[in-house]
């Protein structure tokens, strides 16, 4: 990786010797040295065999830094770090499984207070995307935090060069969600249904992904104060947030 990209995911991450850090798949610890030379404590999860006992060789003696042989998709988060500690993401995530970790922290009880990763482009345009431009996954990201794109990386910053283009998000988590819930998975039943076809109106969307008539779709998106003629993608978390409260009073009245 080139030293100027590590450099810009330093700089985003704001690492401090009294941090805590939880790196997520170091690979050959090319992000993991950079890191230990802050003294910070890092806690390192690689589920490769090899790699992992190549890591643990090499920080072997470097009392702050722990190399953690596992899935981080499923890993407890409480062997990693202490439930009254405060801690942070900061990886070059591994493409394949980027989607699921970054939602396994960000729903987790003890969550991080900061991620700073790198994933495709594509990926980070979609997590912090706006209004007008919003998806299920931007959604899903800024339930939880405030996201925004640090720098795009280039393929030439590795080698070898990948054949897309990356980028660096940092998310600023929230200590609770966006938007008041009583049901998370209620919450993205709803959101999901909302962007089963994106293209259409967000009633006809409605009506389709939650098999209801069209005036329970209409009168729902009314009473949150969402014109039915708009977009699935033009819809904020807020937006999202009110018209759940509305399906909750909808049902309720039904």
């Amino acid at each position: 990786m080139d030293r100027r990209i590590l450099g810009r995911i330093m700089q985003a991450a704001d690492v401090t010797v009294d941090d805590i850090v939880v790196e997520i798949g170091p690979g050959k610890g090319i992000l993991t040295r950079e890191l230990a030379g802050t003294e910070t404590e890092i806690v390192a999860i690689e589920l490769d065999d090899v790699l992992s006992i190549s890591l643990q060789l090499e920080f072997q003696s470097q009392p702050n830094v722990r190399i953690i042989h596992a899935d981080a998709r499923d890993v407890d988060i409480a062997s990693l770090v202490a439930v009254d500690r405060s801690y942070k993401i900061v990886a070059n995530l591994p493409y394949y499984a980027a989607l699921p970790i970054v939602r396994r922290f960000l729903e987790a009880e003890h969550k991080p207070s900061l991620m700073v990763f790198m994933v495709q482009r594509e990926v980070a345009r979609n997590m912090t995307a706006e209004p007008g431009h919003m998806s299920l996954l931007s959604v899903a990201t800024q339930l939880y935090g405030s996201a925004r794109i640090v720098a795009s990386v280039p393929p030439k910053a590795f080698r070898p060069a990948p054949k897309v283009t990356s980028a660096i998000v940092r998310i600023d988590v929230f200590d609770s969600p966006a938007v008041e819930l009583d049901s998370i998975d209620l919450f993205f039943t709803l959101v999901r249904a909302g962007f089963s076809a994106p293209r259409k109106q967000v009633h006809n969307c409605l009506q389709h992904g939650m098999g209801i008539s069209r005036a329970v779709a209409e009168r729902m998106l009314l009473d949150s104060d969402i014109d039915p003629r708009r977009r699935p993608q033009t819809l904020s978390v807020e937006d999202w947030g009110r018209l759940y409260q509305a399906s909750g009073r909808q049902t309720a009245d039904m």
